[in-house]
């Protein structure tokens, strides 16, 4: 399983982002994993539409899912054997949702990897050109400063907080508040589609979890771990909030 990971995910992620980083004009090794962020998110744009077509599909039948609930409210047994029967007859899932959460954090893992094995050396970001393709070109020492002021091969340290420290803090709370915000988001559009949340309905339990457990590992992440996981973790959410508007838009052009 290791092995996969290594040679599937986390090595082609890390020559590409080796490669962004050399081609680039500006050697910025912070906009390399905005680059890469972006490519992976439309990488998956179709499992993103399978998840909202499944999210609608969960809305169109709640009511019925209400009806089995209520049925053998006194027995959650039966009540789950019902609902997954239910599920499998309607060819639904209702765990897919969850799907592009546990790619994007998948992909946190392998670029967590690549900061962590790339500063290894106690000297700043230095490539370690074992893990490269023949045809990725190894740079070195690379630029380990996003925008020239944020570190991002180093955390949070709240005994030695300086001014230098307030843009990596400020780049956390961007990260944590756009989760936040996303999470929000689909609440908002369940509410205007009439799905009422009770404690009996999953989606609806997940959805008001994650409106804050998301922000808090959000937070968790970006102050315990380098600020490089928390640049990719604000650009990736950044995107699937746009992703979001787009749809809804699209769906309110088609609607007229």
């Amino acid at each position: 399983m290791l092995f996969l990971f290594n040679e599937l995910v986390y090595r082609p992620i890390y020559n590409l982002l080796i490669f962004t980083y050399n081609i680039f004009p500006v050697a910025d090794f912070g906009i390399a994993i905005v680059l890469v962020t972006i490519f992976i998110k439309l990488l998956l744009i179709p499992l993103s539409k399978k998840q909202i077509e499944s999210q609608k599909k969960m809305q169109a039948l709640q009511p019925k899912i209400k009806e089995i609930q209520a049925k053998y409210k006194g027995d959650k047994e039966k009540q789950s054997r019902a609902l997954m029967e239910f599920y499998k007859e309607n060819k639904t899932n209702p765990f897919s949702g969850c799907l592009p959460t546990i790619f994007q954090l998948i992909f946190l893992i392998a670029i967590y990897r690549v900061l962590f094995n790339i500063s290894g050396s106690g000297n700043g970001l230095v490539v370690d050109g074992s893990g490269l393709y023949s045809f990725v070109s190894n740079p070195g020492q690379i630029n380990q400063f996003f925008l020239g002021i944020v570190d991002l091969g180093k955390s949070i340290d709240f005994k030695n907080i300086t001014l230098a420290s307030l843009p990596h803090i400020v780049l956390v709370v961007l990260a944590a508040a756009s989760q936040y915000f996303q999470t929000k988001m689909l609440m908002a559009k369940q509410a205007k589609k009439g799905v009422k949340m009770d404690s009996s309905d999953f989606s609806a339990v997940m959805s008001q979890q994650m409106l804050y457990l998301g922000p808090l590992l959000t937070l968790f992440i970006g102050i315990k771990f380098s600020a490089g996981l928390a640049l990719y973790w604000l650009i990736s959410t950044v995107f699937m909030v746009a992703q979001q508007y787009y749809l809804e838009n699209q769906e309110k052009v088609a609607v007229k």
